[in-house]
């Protein structure tokens, strides 16, 4: 049976449908998340682009500024702006899935927190997920075959 997750904007123009699930789930503590999500971390399914549907509604990207210099566009439903999805680097066949907008954001709980070094002080992290400083090694932490995916979308 194919394992599918709905969700869409706040407005309900936009509604897409996932058809795999995610390779793994970031819950990102970093100040850039926390200014771009007006909150205290952003979390991001990470998600082949092929595997998303568009059921309705249009996107549109917005770049914006990071730390590092490199590119990340935020796509926002185009009547709303909610915000659904993120690219970051510019890898058109990758995208990093706001769990929040999903249906049922409680099917994709966190694998890692990351960037911890700047979490709020009043969030308090649950022993269920990785917790690291900064960043992790992937290839370590992922699954085989999630990890597979991922190479498989980064070189095509």
């Amino acid at each position: 049976m194919l394992e599918t997750y709905s969700g869409g904007c706040a407005c309900g123009a936009v509604r897409y449908e996932v058809m795999v699930p995610p390779m793994f789930v970031h819950c990102c503590h970093c100040t850039e998340c926390q200014r771009l999500t007006g909150s205290a971390f952003v979390m991001n399914a990470l998600i082949e682009t092929a595997h998303i549907q568009i059921k309705s509604g249009d996107l549109t990207p917005i770049s914006v500024p990071t730390h590092s210099g490199g590119p990340h566009d935020i796509y926002h439903c185009s009547s709303c702006q909610t915000a659904l999805w993120s690219d970051y680097g510019r890898k058109p066949a990758l995208r990093y899935l706001r769990v929040g907008t999903l249906d049922e954001p409680s099917r994709m709980p966190p694998d890692v927190h990351i960037f911890t070094r700047s979490k709020l002080p009043w969030v308090n992290l649950s022993n269920e997920a990785a917790v690291f400083d900064v960043y992790y090694h992937q290839e370590t932490l992922w699954p085989a075959e999630n990890y597979a995916r991922r190479r498989a979308v980064e070189t095509a």
